[in-house]
């Protein structure tokens, strides 16, 4: 079989990722913008090395929870499918998101299709579906964190927070009563859905057939109680993972002490960076520096120039570690599937006739 190699980039991808780096480059603008540039390099370099490894581990342990949590997604798909190339999948893809919004996606399912022999139009079904899950969780994480705060969240310049969540929340409900009538009536609300699109245009007609059937192929995989107590579990231990991550930051950077800022802080601060990371910029660049540091300081009076350090200090870890991480698996997965190249692995053109 042979399939045709696509080009990295079309020009309409090329223009969204343009606008994407021009998001990053606001936003770093705006992080920065009147901050002493000396004062936050100093809060970094004196950064304890103890913490800066717990918070590497913390981050690693929560993405070693979405692999096996993916597995639990995937049980019937294929039930002794490798938890390492899961979680080297995984990392694959925050690698590449870090590049480019959104391909991580379609990247981890392309090296999980090659290392396990499944259709990638399946295992990115069970990608759709984790990011359903993911995005109801941190709705959830950021309606818990209004009430662990003492004070009222909502206020000053967080105030945008509140409307958020109230579209947050009305969208969630729109998109249950979706996946209720998508699961439920399959292909005959699908075809409805489609043919009424298609009056005003056939080509996002047929992106959205292809995206009914990604979620379809998705859901069917969950069907035990075993595989939904298992999602349920593992979501919960990947969000505690977060926000362990961004507890050790604060130990690296003292803000324990200096401002008794304990893991309840830490939970709030990962639910509302998080909304950061769903801002089309690459890895969350700028968008997570700016949305952390202004709730830092409106939430727990950390000055500007220590919040933007945390942001800064926490975020290029993981963006390093991530990139690092990547790379490793990807020569991983060379040695492990001999006659497939690097640039196999990333191959999003992939001819689909498998199993």
């Amino acid at each position: 079989m042979t399939s045709a190699k696509k080009r990295l980039f079309s020009p309409r991808e090329a223009v969204v990722y343009i606008i994407s780096l021009g998001l990053a480059g606001l936003f770093l603008y705006w992080a920065f913008k009147g901050v002493d540039a000396g004062a936050l390099w100093n809060h970094i370099k004196n950064a304890s090395p103890f913490w800066m490894v717990m918070l590497i581990i913390f981050q690693m342990l929560a993405h070693w929870f979405r692999a096996v949590r993916w597995k639990a997604i995937m049980e019937s798909l294929k039930p002794e499918v490798s938890s390492m190339n899961l979680f080297g999948a995984v990392l694959l893809g925050y690698g590449l998101n870090n590049l480019v919004p959104r391909l991580g996606e379609v990247g981890r399912a392309v090296a999980v299709g090659k290392t396990e022999g499944l259709s990638k139009t399946s295992i990115l079904g069970t990608v759709v579906v984790e990011r359903i899950i993911d995005m109801s969780v941190f709705a959830f994480a950021v309606v818990l964190s209004g009430w662990i705060y003492e004070g009222d969240i909502y206020s000053g310049e967080l105030s945008w927070l509140k409307l958020t969540i109230q579209l947050g929340t009305l969208g969630f409900f729109a998109l249950l009563v979706f996946l209720i009538l998508l699961i439920r009536y399959k292909e005959r609300f699908s075809n409805i859905a489609t043919s009424l699109v298609k009056k005003f245009s056939h080509k996002t007609a047929d992106k959205l057939e292809e995206l009914f059937h990604k979620m379809i192929v998705g859901f069917s995989t969950l069907k035990t109680a075993s595989a939904y107590i298992k999602t349920v579990i593992y979501s919960v231990l990947i969000m505690l993972g977060y926000a362990a991550t961004s507890w050790a930051g604060f130990y690296a950077l003292g803000l324990d002490s200096s401002y008794g800022l304990g893991f309840g802080a830490a939970w709030i601060i990962m639910s509302i960076s998080a909304i950061g990371v769903m801002i089309p910029t690459p890895g969350g660049i700028g968008s997570v520096h700016t949305i952390t540091k202004t709730a830092m300081l409106m939430l727990y009076g950390i000055p500007a120039e220590l919040g933007l350090a945390f942001a800064t200090f926490q975020h290029g870890i993981t963006y390093i570690l991530h990139l690092v991480a990547a790379a490793g698996f990807l020569v991983w997965f060379k040695f492990k599937l001999p006659g497939v190249q690097t640039e196999d692995m990333i191959d999003f053109e992939e001819d689909d006739q498998k199993n």
